[in-house]
């Protein structure tokens, strides 16, 4: 996994409105892909319901790459309610695997 800066991936989304966390949740995405993940295309993200299945799917995907140290569940709440600060908080667990 790339390692990114946890202030950057909190602080980006708010400056772009949102932007940034859309492509960080997909350059991420890819980077747990080669590492073995299952997650679908992106584009659910954008559709309904099904973005939140893609959410599920990324969750047991970080857990997969942190090796279990931030589990599916920790990993979607973080997403699902504390948006920029639980990608923050991903991203630290992120660069402590590399």
């Amino acid at each position: 996994m790339k390692k990114r800066s946890p202030f950057a991936v909190f602080f980006l989304p708010i400056i772009t409105l949102g932007i940034y966390g859309i492509v960080w949740l997909v350059k991420t995405k890819e980077e747990m892909k080669s590492k073995g993940a299952d997650i679908p295309t992106a584009w659910l993200l954008i559709v309904p319901i099904a973005n939140i299945v893609w959410y599920v799917k990324y969750a047991k995907g970080v857990e997969k790459v942190t090796n279990g140290k931030t589990t599916t569940v920790a990993a979607f709440l973080l997403l699902l309610c504390l948006s920029t600060i639980g990608a923050a908080i991903i991203q630290s667990k992120f660069n402590e695997v590399g």
